[in-house]
């Protein structure tokens, strides 16, 4: 069945009057009449049949046409679906978080304060390559395969979070061998910063010994926080360590860092809303690391 055939039929359907149906469809009687006879033939039933001077469904045809109503009603209705896709599309910004969703997460919340209509979706996938900004990173010692275009790169120191005690009291600085027999808590191994964390104690030669460890980077960051074990903690990504009785050690062996890359994948034909988070979250990542560093 062809679509005009399919829409003729309706129409005649409706109105049960060959000639008036004509008339709305704006072609001659005869070849609305032909085009119903072709549609017959293809199915090879009857769909109308003569009663009096008028034309009626046969119950071929009213079952036909309960059939294509809802189905043409759906059709009608695509374009406009199809436009509110697009313009729904157009407003969200894709990102594949892989690394620094802190940091991410604050800088989506100030966004979003004068971006109100924009949308974001967030997922963590390293196999995905269907993304408008990927966040991840690299350590210090891996290969730079060179500058890419569309990637912006903030380096990252990694301290070590202790106990403000009599062991590390005063301390500015500290290698992980000294810290091989103490309780560290740490994100689940699935997570980058953790594959992370485990290079930096295999550089050092020991095989930390995890007391606690989560999924949740907010709950790593709390037991922490609250000096219940020792844990790396990203320079800026994870924002200010808000506790006096724990310090923040720079670690002199090995050395301990690593790149934040945020790439922008330019994959929509209007992509202004992906260009400007992008410029933003560069600034945003700028800001949080000169705020650290500046003991803020």
């Amino acid at each position: 069945m062809e679509m005009t055939q399919i829409r003729y039929f309706l129409e005649v359907a409706e109105s049960q009057h060959m000639t008036a149906s004509a008339e709305k469809l704006h072609i001659a009687q005869p070849a609305l009449s032909q085009s119903i006879r072709r549609l017959e033939k293809n199915i090879g039933v009857p769909l109308f049949e003569s009663k009096g001077r008028n034309i009626v469904l046969t119950e071929y045809g009213k079952y036909l046409q309960s059939q294509l109503i809802p189905i043409m009603d759906q059709l009608d209705k695509l374009p406009e679906i199809l436009r509110a896709m697009a313009k729904l599309n157009g407003e969200t910004i894709h990102l594949n978080v892989l690394a620094a969703s802190t940091l991410v997460t604050n800088a989506i919340i100030e966004y979003k304060t004068k971006h109100k209509g924009l949308n974001f979706q967030l997922l963590q996938n390293m196999q995905s390559e269907v993304f408008d900004i990927e966040i991840t990173t690299k350590m210090f010692y891996q290969s730079n395969p060179g500058r890419i275009k569309n990637q912006f790169v903030c380096e990252e120191k990694i301290y070590l979070a202790v106990p403000d005690n009599e062991k590390y009291h005063n301390r500015k600085s500290i290698s992980l061998k000294e810290v091989e027999n103490e309780g560290f808590i740490s994100l689940m191994g699935s997570r980058q910063f953790r594959y992370i964390c485990d290079k930096f104690c295999h550089h050092a030669g020991i095989l930390p010994h995890i007391i606690f460890e989560s999924d949740n980077p907010a709950a790593v960051k709390n037991m922490i926080a609250a000096n219940l074990g020792i844990g790396f903690w990203p320079e800026f990504t994870w924002g200010k360590l808000e506790n006096d009785k724990v310090l923040l050690l720079e670690i002199d062996d090995p050395e301990c860092s690593r790149d934040i890359l945020i790439t922008y994948n330019k994959n929509k034909t209007d992509d202004s809303n992906v260009r400007d988070f992008f410029e933003f979250l560069k600034g945003f990542c700028e800001k949080q690391r000169t705020a650290c560093q500046a003991g803020d």
